[in-house]
Order: C-alpha cells, then structure tokens, then sequence
C-alpha cells in the first residue's frame, strides 16, 4: 500500500489531478475553508496550508 501523500501549498485553494498526466485523475478544485488542510476525494492526497502563508481575502 503506498503513503498518502502531503502536499504544503501557500493557498487554501488547490487544484488537484493526481500529478500522474493521463493517468492521473479529472482535475478537481478543493478549498481548505478555515481548516488549513483539505484531502482529494480521488486520491486521497492531503494539501497544508504551508506554515507563514499568507490568506487573502475575507467573508
């Protein structure tokens, strides 16, 4: 079984496709919210919100 894979990103909106070309998977866009994390429903690989990184915007 292999790891599931942690990515650290610098925003909490991330777009995912499984990083393996045409073998990957449909590109997916995930947003972490306030949770600082978000896992791809397809691949199960897990996006942090890097330490320092700077969220724009507001509600």
């Amino acid at each position: 079984m292999q790891a599931i894979e942690t990515i650290e990103v610098d925003s909490p909106k991330v777009a995912c496709d499984g990083g393996k070309g045409p073998l990957g998977h449909p590109r997916v866009f995930l947003n972490m919210g306030d949770k600082g994390s978000v896992e791809c429903p397809y691949c199960s690989r897990n996006y942090v919100l890097r330490a320092g990184a700077k969220v724009s915007g507001g509600h």
